[in-house]
């Protein structure tokens, strides 16, 4: 679907305005994850953030392609991801998601395997991970910090801001 040249303005939650300028462009078919802060405490505690599960599954549902970006290695990232899905946070396709190898001091979206990087949004809880004139891709989710509330609502949150982005979607 196109968007209009018109700019959406989107209201979360959080009442922080959203403003996405993307004129004649495609709505984003690809969503990049980030690990730590975002869907999990870190890798040494590996806390699951309240609702995982129910955000990766609405997730799969609303983008054709979700990727891990990380900086996690991908072995360490493998051995959360499966002990995740083997105690029920998270769905069992979450052990084989696409893990993207990457370098460098931001997460250039350029290292996404077959993915135009307007198609993609990251969604990350650190702007200083976000590669310059990649700007507009990315979704700050509030970071999942100690006392690891089991009333945080980050992905709660986040998730409402992606449906109301993708919600002209067909």
């Amino acid at each position: 679907m196109v968007r209009t040249a018109h700019p959406t303005k989107i209201t979360a939650i959080d009442q922080r305005p959203i403003i996405f300028h993307q004129m004649n462009k495609t709505l984003p078919t690809l969503l990049a994850l980030d690990l730590e802060g975002t869907l999990i405490s870190n890798a040494m505690s590996q806390i699951p953030r309240p609702g995982l599960h129910a955000f990766l599954e609405r997730c799969a549902a609303l983008f054709p392609r979700m990727v891990m970006f990380t900086t996690v290695k991908e072995d360490k990232f493998r051995q959360i991801a499966r002990l995740l899905v083997e105690e029920g946070m998270a769905p069992a396709w979450y052990a084989d998601i696409e893990y993207v190898h990457w370098h460098g001091d931001t997460k250039n979206l350029e290292f996404v395997p077959d993915a135009a990087v307007s198609d993609i949004i990251l969604v990350d809880d650190f702007e200083i991970y976000v590669h310059p004139g990649q700007e507009a891709q990315w979704m700050q989710i509030a970071y999942f910090d100690y006392p690891y509330s089991e009333d945080d609502r980050g992905l709660f949150v986040m998730l409402e801001k992606l449906e109301m982005l993708l919600a002209d979607r067909a």
